[in-house]
């Protein structure tokens, strides 16, 4: 068994899991020469304790490779320095992204970022939500599983947590929110299909709805009701009539690479399609190769997001790049604001996406 952090075996502290002592606060006021109570307060950062005997502490601690207990400051300051985040899929490179962008911000103002996955579901949702508050998290970012059930979400305001969304708003929640300007990114994919030629173009994606879409509707994610509607009303510009009809939910269910192969073969002849993520967007280029359909020369292909696999493909994937990572550190930025106590108005960032055209667009094959 090795020797405690310090060479010394005065009987202080705990042994940790490997056998070996925890270094505790009175090890460091020992090796610094000063009070625990001066350590303590140097250690956490509060108090009056002089600049050169702060330094002191803390290179002691440093030296003797002292932890604090994070329980213990929680309980002393009422924070844990801890931001929750739950995504909707952590498969989803999107998620990946803003996950990043937010862990990067939040590390850079000293907090650690834990991790929960909804699975887009509200049962998955609410329980990672339960296992956040519980761990005393300061704060939550969420990408809600619904834009309209608001149960799971209105949990974290009654705990009397600070709350941003991220990727989908809730309307009726007064709470800051970071979104991309999903309707006229998919207005401007859908455009480009239609001016290229294309009259029959579809819509995947994977939210749940129960039937068929139905102009009006509420769908249960802000996010693709906006690139729902950006696309309808693009095809109804280009003169294309019944265009909710070319509107294919509930992806996940029937298995995207199902459904896309049905589209290509049913009798309606679709010859573009809109993916509303790159998840989808990889199913359906499996399904057109699995086929023999050539994109783009007899299926045109474009996506949300500018995922890594879009620019290596042959053909490359037209993409409406989103800035995810922004997405994410602009959440945590406001998030780690409402925790410092900033009480101005709740605001609503919406963010641009731009449009990368590489080589899976041409005009439809003739009839």
């Amino acid at each position: 068994m090795g020797e405690p952090p310090n060479g010394h075996g005065n009987g202080h502290g705990h042994a940790n899991g490997n056998g070996r002592r925890e270094v505790t606060v009175s090890d460091v006021a020992a090796a610094a020469k000063v009070s625990k109570a001066t350590a303590a307060r140097a250690l956490g950062d509060y108090g009056a304790v002089s600049e050169a005997v702060r330094d002191r502490v803390q290179a002691a601690a440093e030296q003797l490779g002292y932890r604090p207990n994070a329980l213990a400051r929680t309980m002393s300051t009422g924070r844990s320095n801890t931001l929750g985040i739950v995504v909707g899929d952590i498969e989803n490179p999107f998620f990946a992204q803003a996950t990043r962008g937010a862990a990067d911000v939040a590390n850079a103002a000293g907090f650690d970022l834990i991790l929960s996955n909804s699975d887009e579901e509200a049962e998955t949702e609410q329980k990672a939500i339960g296992v956040q508050l519980a761990k005393r998290v300061d704060g939550l970012l969420v990408a809600p599983a619904s834009s309209v059930d608001l149960d799971n979400l209105r949990t974290i305001i009654d705990a009397g947590r600070p709350l941003v969304l991220f990727d989908r708003a809730a309307p009726d929640l007064d709470v800051d929110t970071v979104i991309a300007d999903n309707h006229r990114g998919a207005a401007q994919l859908t455009g480009l299909l239609t001016a290229t030629g294309h009259r029959r173009i579809a819509f995947i994606s994977t939210i749940r709805h129960p039937g068929g879409y139905r102009r009006g509707d509420t769908l249960g994610s802000s996010s693709v009701a906006d690139r729902v509607q950006g696309f309808t009303d693009a095809l109804e510009g280009a003169g294309i009539a019944d265009p909710e009809s070319f509107v294919h939910l509930n992806a996940r269910q029937e298995g995207v690479e199902p459904l896309a192969r049905r589209l290509l073969s049913d009798d309606r002849g679709i010859t573009a399609i809109v993916a509303s993520d790159s998840l989808i967007a990889l199913g359906v280029f499996r399904a057109a190769r699995a086929l023999g359909r050539s994109i783009p020369h007899d299926l045109s292909l474009v996506a949300f997001d500018d995922a890594d696999w879009t620019s290596v493909t042959t053909p490359a994937v037209t993409v409406m790049a989103q800035p995810i990572h922004e997405i994410g550190a602009e959440a945590a930025r406001l998030l780690i604001r409402r925790i410092g106590g900033d009480g101005r108005p709740v605001v609503t960032r919406t963010l641009p996406q731009h449009l990368i055209e590489r080589d899976s667009v041409a005009p439809p094959a003739p009839a």
